[in-house]
């Protein structure tokens, strides 16, 4: 039976890889947030005349909120009662189902000759 080798790759190719792999992760990541699809902006609830008793912070919070620099509760009122804005868009959900079918589908594709390769080396031709 043979031994499997393994194509080598030179480092051009090497090279090539990580600078896609690159702009893809780099793309998946920062055009949804510049396209308006993802990162929802946080909706501050208003609190009269706030104190750490109404902001619900106990006495290790407060300390925190020291360190961080906010000495009083009017000054870290608007971040603790920051709610992120949990809705999304039915075209957005489609669109993120189709993009991961599609990159399934292609790297399916795309690995079926590799896959057929090695399973006829290890188990012959069927």
């Amino acid at each position: 039976m043979a031994r499997y080798i393994p194509p080598v790759q030179s480092k051009v190719g090497q090279i090539i890889d990580v600078i896609v792999l690159l702009v893809l992760a780099v793309g998946a990541l920062y055009i949804p947030l510049w396209m308006g699809l993802a990162g929802s902006s946080k909706v501050p609830v208003p609190v009269d005349n706030p104190n750490w008793e109404s902001l619900g912070q106990t006495p290790a919070m407060v300390e925190k909120w020291g360190q961080l620099g906010y000495a009083d509760a009017a000054s870290a009122a608007e971040i603790i009662s920051a709610r992120f804005d949990y809705s999304f868009s039915l075209g957005s959900l489609v669109l993120m189902i189709v993009v991961i079918v599609g990159y399934y589908a292609i790297m399916l594709r795309f690995s079926e000759k590799e896959f057929r390769e090695v399973i006829s080396e290890k188990f012959g031709e069927r």
